[in-house]
């Protein structure tokens, strides 16, 4: 009779798993986190936002320090912060002047905020594809999707390796266009010596609950234009009550939100920032063990990182020759998850396939904005417009969530076992 210890069937066709215990929950909060909250909530003082010109129209003391701790450790003149990642989408649209109908360039391999932030002002998304290897914006597809009606660029730097940025300011400068960037997953990581999400026209990060730090939710803007630092402000809180004291000209889209961000999730923030390179570095030295022990295995190809810059591994991106390996993406899956590998799953998102696309219906029930006269053309958003994108998600791509766990060396070995172990008997997945 086979025992546990000599039995290597996968343990998808009953055999033993290679990891039979749950991976510890990332978790960046410490004391110092702890103390800062306490130290706010001590105070009584857990907003001190003002939606009128005044003083406090900017925010509270830990608002205000959080915001010149980030300037200083990103580099950028200007650092805002927001209530979510997602606000903070929608302002830089907006401050960037954005006209209804104007059309801007996005991937649609992305989470679906980027793009909406986009539909927020009635302007309209337009899906370029993406590089095979980095899964960000493909600079010639972008170029290829420029039209008369483009104004602006969103680059995502997912999965937490910068987009091509030289290339992507580049067609920027040549069409006179916006760039924004969405480096929510990103934050620390670099690009040519720079922090990704600091080379555009307006960029920034997300502080959610599983990005590299957070605190809850939020979000920082960050910016080295001075008009657009101010046009991200007022956006955040109530743009319209204070303009007129302001005496400000300029009224595009000064259509405000309360985007605020609170005292005690900012003393958190300014905790968690002091972390962060350690963070990312522990994240790194993870990444290369799982690269180097998952080296040689056929049809898999591991995280691409290209020259000058560095990767934050939100994800730990993966892709298989399927055509290669003669066996589907889901039936490989079966076996890695049979095997305990928690989290790991196959494609991402194709924004552009959402119901809301598919069918152009965002505002009301007659399909605003792409019904109304300010959509000056057809935009298409069937499948086959992004083929890269597609057959990621659909055939080849899969990531696994570096941002959920808290790897030990001991989590690592057993990872790169599980897929050593159903490599070393792939034949039986035809059956």
């Amino acid at each position: 009779m086979t025992t546990k210890l000599n039995d290597t069937r996968l343990a998808l066709f009953g055999g033993p798993k290679t990891i039979d215990r749950p991976f510890k929950r990332y978790n960046p909060i410490g004391r110092e986190e702890v103390e800062a909250a306490k130290q706010v909530v001590e105070s009584g003082v857990l907003s001190q936002f003002i939606g009128a010109w005044d003083p406090d129209f900017y925010g509270g003391p830990k608002v205000k320090e959080f915001e010149r701790k980030c300037e200083n450790y990103f580099g950028v003149k200007h650092a805002i912060t927001v209530n979510s990642w997602t606000s903070g989408l929608i302002a830089a649209v907006g401050a960037i002047g954005i006209e209804p109908g104007d059309e801007v360039i996005v991937t649609p391999f992305t989470m679906c905020a980027s793009a909406t932030a986009i539909l927020h002002w009635n302007a309209i998304p337009v899906f370029a594809d993406i590089d095979p290897d980095t899964f960000c914006l493909d600079p010639k597809s972008v170029e290829a999707n420029v039209t008369p009606f483009t104004k602006a660029i969103m680059a995502v730097d997912i999965f937490g390796h910068s987009a091509n940025m030289d290339a992507l300011m580049e067609i920027a400068r040549k069409h006179k266009l916006k760039v924004i960037t969405d480096t929510a997953q990103a934050p620390g990581a670099m690009y040519k010596g720079r922090f990704a999400g600091t080379l555009s026209h307006v960029g920034g990060f997300s502080l959610n609950y599983h990005k590299h730090i957070h605190t809850g939710e939020g979000g920082i803007l960050v910016t080295d234009d001075d008009e657009l630092a101010e046009r991200l402000r007022l956006i955040r809180n109530h743009a319209e009550a204070v303009v007129g004291d302001m005496d400000l000209a300029n009224l595009t889209n000064m259509i405000g939100y309360n985007f605020r961000l609170g005292e005690i999730e900012c003393a958190i923030g300014i905790a968690q920032l002091d972390k962060l390179a350690e963070l990312v570095t522990g994240r790194q030295k993870i990444a290369q063990r799982l690269t180097v022990g998952l080296a040689g295995l056929k049809g898999l190809k591991t995280p691409t990182i290209e020259e000058g810059c560095t990767h934050s591994y939100y994800v730990y991106p993966l892709v298989f020759d399927v055509k290669k390996l003669g066996i589907s993406r889901t039936r490989i899956l079966e076996a890695l998850q049979a095997e305990g590998l928690q989290g790991l799953a196959g494609g991402y998102v194709n924004v552009h396939l959402l119901p809301m696309y598919q069918r152009k219906i965002a505002y009301g029930t007659h399909g605003f904005p792409w019904s109304s006269d300010v959509c000056r053309r057809e935009v298409n958003y069937a499948k086959g417009i992004c083929p890269v994108a597609e057959e990621l998600h659909d055939q080849t791509f899969a990531g696994f969530p570096m941002c959920l766990h808290e790897l030990t060396d001991d989590d690592v070995a057993l990872i790169i076992a599980a897929f050593r172990k159903v490599w070393a008997q792939l034949d039986s997945l035809h059956a």
